[in-house]
């Protein structure tokens, strides 16, 4: 803990930030001690454009999982992050998390590396809509809803019963007509170039890349971690749980956010 402080205090760090931390804001992690099961398989780019039925079952389980993600708020691993990034230690912050909470907490100069749920974007038009008119919307189409999430996942879907699923009405965009999806990166789409060029130019400009909560199991995260360990960049780690970033990590910490963090500002764990 003493190593990371140092290398904190030394300034010039970015933070890549995963699942983990947003589980004190009762956000389940996909893979780490908070993560479980789940039944269906995270909504793919083609078979949310290509199957009706699908994406009509999707929108039914997105909407309920929102009711849980829009309600989330920051926690002290979060709000450390900020204070660290007002006090001039971090400066760039890069997450794979959809939920805004490095922002709710006062961050700023936020990548958001697979987009973020608040946002509704039409595929066809482009046209952004906020995830709270969208919702209106949803509810008004669908009066008699009344699905029960048995489960919440980390990026939103939640679980439901087949029964809740069918019936449910999907609305199109208000400009255009075309198709409305949450403004996140599915699997099988890419991340928009501009966001991983931006993350790169942060990556290459730290002194130290800090990971926050990732088991850098993806590469979409782990090619930071690669990048920084090729240029010789220090790479700490705080994760609970096994990391594929282990053989490239100077430091690794196994404890919870909540806790090391808050710490490492003087701050109050929860």
């Amino acid at each position: 803990m003493a190593t990371l402080g140092d290398w904190i205090a030394e300034g010039g760090v970015v933070v890549l930030s995963g699942a983990g931390l947003s589980t004190d804001s009762g956000i389940p992690d996909y893979r780490g001690p908070s993560g479980s099961a789940r039944r269906s398989t995270p909504m793919t780019y083609q078979t949310f454009t290509g199957d009706p039925v699908a994406r009509r079952r999707y929108w039914a389980r997105s909407h309920l999982g929102w009711r849980t993600i829009g309600e989330a708020r920051p926690n002290d691993g979060h709000r450390a992050v900020a204070a660290l990034q007002q006090q001039g230690a971090v400066g760039g912050i890069i997450t794979q998390n959809v939920d805004g909470l490095h922002q709710a907490a006062g961050a700023n100069d936020v990548v958001e590396l697979h987009g973020n749920l608040a946002r509704i974007t039409c595929l066809d038009c482009g046209e952004l809509t906020p995830r709270e008119i969208h919702g209106r919307r949803l509810d008004e189409a669908n009066p008699t809803f009344a699905g029960v999430a048995l489960a919440f996942n980390a990026d939103g879907d939640a679980e439901l019963a087949d029964e809740s699923l069918d019936g449910f009405t999907v609305v199109d965009c208000e400009s255009c007509g075309g198709l409305l999806k949450p403004d996140v990166v599915y699997f099988g789409e890419t991340v928009p170039p501009h966001r991983v060029t931006r993350s790169f130019e942060l990556v290459e400009s730290a002194r130290t890349l800090l990971v926050l909560g990732s088991s850098l199991t993806v590469m979409s995260g782990r090619r930071f971690v690669l990048r920084a360990a090729k240029l010789g960049i220090r790479v700490a780690i705080v994760n609970r749980g096994v990391t594929r970033g282990e053989p490239y990590a100077g430091l690794l910490i196994d404890a919870p956010l909540g806790i090391v963090l808050p710490h490492l500002v003087a701050l109050p764990a929860a």
